[in-house]
């Protein structure tokens, strides 16, 4: 079994892709051309980072008219809105202009917002006001502008696992930024292990791992406030906003892993229970059955544990 190594960058991160083939020779340079095609076209529907993708010019279209959309769009607003409605509100993409007052997107406001301006901003805010009709999108408030970060590398891992599946090969691990699908065994006909990073909030690329997962043809998204933080007045916040409060979360979860079919499924649940403390979440996660989760908690004596439900199986555990 020889082992094909794919890498790049995408989405404001890299990218790395493993194929392991019985076949000695392998077309390197059609197989990379096919990975960076399909990262083109993902960002070209649903990057706010490009002012002409399809999702910008959905956010600058103030029309309450139905908008046709492409099928990516589609897909993604329609995961979204499911995990909006089981959650309550905990993951939301219309927070585009709620990001952007904190610092985050392509227009960040410099300096800590006023609570007016919060105020104000959810006001104009609601997953409530997006309608998926079959012919297309409609936003109930034209205001309304999307920020679908929270769930797009997980859509994009899909679509390359997906292609690269279609075009024969059956052992495959896929990863942006790290969230990452894979199928079938590695070169050491294993199946694929990942780590998962323990997290602190430092500007030292210095990384240890807290648990080790074997993914059984599964994808898993891990989720936390210690890798996307901006200082503001000294403060350092997270990149994690409730999308219920207008606020940076203050929560004893420092992050979540979530193991299931989809990459885009996995994400977008990830970033949801990093809104929602350990308790909410695991009450929230007791009733699901397609779900796996691992959360790294601070106890209130500043110690660390892990909490999980009983199929996310770990090796090496840190705590």
């Amino acid at each position: 079994m020889k082992l094909y190594t794919f890498s790049g960058q995408t989405m404001g991160t890299t990218y790395s892709v493993k194929i392991v083939s019985k076949n000695s020779v392998i077309d390197h340079g059609k197989i990379q051309k096919g990975i960076d095609s399909v990262l083109i076209l993902v960002n070209q529907h649903l990057s706010i980072w490009d002012s002409s993708s399809e999702i910008s010019q959905f956010n600058q279209n103030r029309q309450q008219a139905l908008t046709r959309v492409s099928p990516h769009l589609r897909n993604v607003i329609s995961k979204s809105l499911e995990i909006s409605e089981a959650t309550n509100g905990a993951f939301d993409i219309t927070v585009f202009d709620l990001m952007s007052l904190w610092g985050f997107g392509p227009n960040p406001r410099a300096g800590l917002p006023p609570d007016i301006q919060i105020e104000e901003v959810k006001n104009r805010m609601g997953y409530q006001n997006i309608i998926i009709e079959p012919e297309g999108v409609r936003k109930l408030n034209p205001d309304i502008k999307l920020d679908v970060n929270a769930i797009a590398k997980g859509y994009g891992v899909d679509q390359i696992f997906e292609w690269i599946l279609e075009n024969g090969f059956e052992n495959v691990f896929v990863e942006i930024g790290g969230e990452v699908r894979c199928a079938g065994i590695n070169q050491n006909s294993q199946f694929w292990r990942v780590g998962i990073i323990d997290p602190k909030i430092s500007f030292l690329p210095r990384e240890e791992l807290s648990a080790i997962v074997y993914l059984d043809g599964k994808a898993m998204a891990t989720s936390g406030n210690y890798r996307n933080f901006i200082e503001k007045n000294g403060q350092i916040l997270g990149h994690t906003i409730d999308p219920r409060t207008g606020y940076p979360v203050e929560t004893d979860v420092l992050s979540v892993s979530v193991i299931t079919h989809s990459c885009m499924e996995a994400d977008g649940w990830a970033t949801a229970l990093m809104v929602l403390n350990f308790e909410e979440g695991n009450k929230l996660i007791s009733e699901r059955r397609d779900l796996n989760v691992l959360w790294i908690v601070e106890t209130k004596d500043g110690q660390r544990r892990i909490e999980k439900t009983p199929e996310f199986i770990i090796e090496n555990p840190k705590y």
